[in-house]
C-alpha cells in the first residue's frame, strides 16, 4: 500500500516536470571544480540536521556542496553559496537557474540529472555535502548519495516533493551555516505577501482555482503545492471543490466534463509544455464561466517558471510580476 502511494504521487509530480527531464536527463554539462564563494569559518563548525532518514551530522564546513532537489541550488545561491553541481528541474539550461537569480554564480556549476542521477558523475565531483532537500524521499537514492558524501534529505515526517520553502531555507540555512541570512530571505517574503495584501485586498475571500493544461489533459493544484500556496498566500482561497478531491496529493486530474471545476472567482491556467492556442482554442475552456467572464489568467514562460519553482528567490520575483495581472483579470470580470 506504502508503495502505490509513493507512485501515486511521483505520477503526479511527473505530469508537471515529465518534458523538463526529458530535457535534462542524466545529462550534463561540465565546468571545472572550483570552490564556491564563502566565508572562513572556524574549525569548530557543527550541524545536526533532521531526516526523514534520521539524524545527519556535518562536522566540517562544506565547501562542494551539490544540490539536487528542487530548488535546493537556488536556495543555497540565495544565501551567498554557490554549488559546485546542480540539478536543472525546468531545463533552464546555462547555470540552471531562472533570470530572478542571473548572475548570482561567479562559476557555472555542472549541471546534472533529476530524478535519474548519474551517482559516478556525482562522486568525480568530489562533494563534502549532498542537498536532496526537495526530493523524492526515496531510501535508495538516499543510501546511493549518502555513500558519496553527507547527505541532507527531505525533512523529518516529510515526503516526496513536500518540502515547503521555509523548511528548505531553514534546512540549507542551518547546514550551510547561513541561519541570519535564511531568517532574512523568509522575512523578505513575508514581507512582499504582506505589502501586495495591503495593495489589493480585494483579493482577500476571493475563490481561486489554480489549474493545468499538459499533453496528457486538465488538472489542478491544491494546498500543499507551491501554486496554490503562492495564490491563498496573496488573500485568495484555493476552491473548496478541488481541496476535497486532493486525497493527500498536491495535484488532482480533471476530466474534460469536469471543467467546470476550474471555475471560481479567478482562474489561473499553466500551460506545461504545450502551445497556449491549445487553451485558448479549446471549446470546453471557453465554456468557463470564468473565462467567458474574463476572469482568467494564462500565465508561461519566466512567469509560470517562477510560479512553479516555489523557492524564496523565485517568489520574490513572482510576488512583483503577477499580482497586476490577477487584479486586471478580476477587475475586467466586474
Amino acid at each position: 500500500m506504502r508503495k502505490d502511494i509513493k507512485l501515486t504521487r511521483l505520477l503526479s509530480f511527473l505530469m508537471v516536470i515529465i518534458v523538463a527531464i526529458a530535457l535534462v536527463g542524466c545529462n550534463s554539462k561540465t565546468s571545472e571544480k572550483s570552490e564556491p564563494a564563502s566565508d572562513d569559518k572556524s574549525n569548530d563548525y557543527a550541524v545536526s540536521i533532521e531526516t526523514k532518514f534520521g539524524e545527519v551530522n556535518i562536522e566540517k564546513e562544506p565547501k562542494r556542496i551539490v544540490a539536487l532537489g528542487w530548488g535546493d541550488a537556488e536556495t543555497a545561491l540565495a544565501l551567498g553559496v554557490e554549488p559546485i553541481g546542480a540539478s536543472d528541474w525546468l531545463g533552464f539550461g546555462n547555470e540552471g537557474v531562472g533570470p530572478w537569480l542571473d548572475g548570482a554564480y561567479k562559476t557555472a556549476p555542472t549541471l546534472l540529472g533529476t530524478m535519474e542521477l548519474d551517482y559516478e558523475q556525482i562522486a568525480s565531483l568530489e562533494p563534502d555535502l549532498i542537498l536532496d532537500v526537495r526530493s523524492s524521499g526515496d531510501q535508495e537514492r538516499y543510501n546511493r548519495l549518502s555513500s558519496i558524501a553527507p547527505t541532507i534529505g527531505v525533512p523529518k515526517g516529510g515526503d516526496g516533493y513536500l518540502t515547503t520553502y521555509q523548511q528548505q531555507v531553514e534546512i540549507i540555512a542551518k547546514v550551510l551555516g547561513k541561519e541570519a541570512e535564511g531568517e532574512q530571505l523568509l522575512k523578505d517574503v513575508d514581507t512582499a505577501f504582506e505589502k501586495v495584501k495591503k495593495e489589493y485586498p480585494q483579493f482577500a475571500g476571493k475563490t481561486v482555482a489554480v489549474g493545468a493544461y499538459t499533453s496528457e489533459g486538465w488538472g489542478a493544484y491544491v494546498s500543499g503545492d507551491a501554486r496554490a500556496d503562492f495564490m491563498t498566500s496573496l488573500g485568495f482561497t484555493n476552491k473548496e471543490e478541488i481541496e476535497k478531491q486532493a486525497n493527500g496529493e498536491f495535484y488532482i486530474s480533471v476530466a474534460d466534463e469536469q471543467l467546470e471545476l476550474l471555475d471560481a472567482d479567478l482562474t489561473v491556467i499553466i500551460p506545461i509544455f504545450v502551445d497556449t492556442k491549445e487553451i485558448t482554442n479549446n471549446a470546453l475552456y471557453q465554456k468557463i464561466p470564468s473565462v467567458t467572464d474574463g476572469r482568467s489568467v494564462i500565465i508561461n514562460g519566466d512567469y509560470a517558471n517562477a510560479f512553479s519553482t516555489g523557492t524564496a528567490p523565485a517568489m520574490l520575483w513572482a510576488i512583483e510580476q503577477l499580482p497586476s495581472m490577477f487584479n486586471k483579470a478580476l477587475e475586467s470580470g466586474e
